[in-house]
């Protein structure tokens, strides 16, 4: 199970941090990561983190304003974001993922409003 929160209206160039907490799985042999949603489109991949931390990669869009990390003892990955644009709003969802054995896990979204 994975629960994001931190969600929330911020206004442009404001921060929020994310967190995603996962429950009954090996959180520490997954990799980890953010996408987003607009209504209307499909999800894309915000950030991604491998399961040691690493190696991370960005969507061009937030490289600079994003940066996301993992704490394999709290079994918890954060999205620390940055200098919000209006762009930004979007529903975030949190997703871990073993290729290995195939298995993929996504959250439930939390709800991310950039406006003044």
């Amino acid at each position: 199970q994975l629960v994001e929160s931190g969600g929330g209206l911020v206004q442009p160039g404001g921060s929020l941090r994310l967190s995603c907490a996962a429950s009954g799985f090996s959180f520490s042999n997954y990799r980890m990561s953010w996408y987003r949603q607009i209504p209307g489109k499909g999800r894309e991949l915000v950030a991604a983190i491998t399961n040691n931390s690493g190696r991370t990669n960005y969507a061009d869009s937030v490289k600079g304003r994003f940066t996301i990390s993992r704490d394999n003892a709290k079994n918890t990955v954060y999205l620390q974001m940055n200098s919000l644009k209006s762009e930004d709003t979007a529903v975030y969802y949190c997703m871990a993922d073993w290729t290995l054995i195939n298995r993929e896990y996504w959250g439930q979204g939390t709800q991310v409003t950039v406006s003044s």
